[in-house]
């Protein structure tokens, strides 16, 4: 009986020891993501409302954009700026990409080319355009995500890439990533 008794004790802690094991080593699908990156701008807080200037009801300048807690290995930088509340879906604002690793922000009112000064490309956004184009909606309040996501290798697109490729390029190479959301409403 003790004997038996052993054996089942056994048993358990082997099992629950393969558990911790399986757990641990699973993590988020095999991704190779550390700590968030911390995303902020100096114009807007996180859920907070974004001036006219970054919408198509002013200047419509892309915003300045910081972010912190770059893991070791970061080789270059992405970012997607989306809004799930436009009336088609989800729909893209803004995508930058191949952004160096030594670049941890990005100037308000960067330029509308396809390639930056610093090497970093921007995409093809849902208006068709290069580079970025803010908040454009019927009215109500709509949120917008800035997506930035720190790589292990640049993505190597060409400039004028749309979020498919971009995602497509980033897939298993992304070690964290953060998102600052601005909210922007129109009467």
């Amino acid at each position: 009986m003790h004997v038996k008794k052993s054996l089942i004790l056994f048993t358990a802690v082997v099992a629950i020891l393969a558990m911790v094991i399986f757990i641990a080593c699973s993590g988020s699908g095999g991704e190779k993501k550390s700590a968030a990156l911390e995303v902020t701008s100096s114009a807007f807080g996180h859920a907070k409302s974004m001036s006219d200037k970054f919408t198509c009801d002013d200047v419509d300048i892309s915003p300045p954009l910081e972010w912190k807690n770059v893991p070791a290995g970061t080789k270059a930088f992405a970012i997607i700026c989306e809004t799930p509340d436009a009336p088609q879906g989800n729909w893209v604002q803004w995508l930058v990409y191949d952004i160096p690793a030594s670049v941890t922000s990005l100037p308000q009112a960067l330029p509308r080319t396809g390639q930056l000064e610093d090497g970093a490309k921007q995409g093809k956004n849902d208006f068709d355009g290069i580079g970025y184009n803010g908040p454009c909606l019927p009215a109500g309040e709509h949120r917008f995500f800035f997506r930035v996501y720190a790589l292990d290798a640049p993505t190597n697109l060409k400039e004028g890439a749309k979020k498919e490729d971009l995602v497509q390029a980033m897939k298993d190479h992304i070690l964290a990533e953060g998102a600052l959301m601005g909210v922007y409403s129109r009467e």
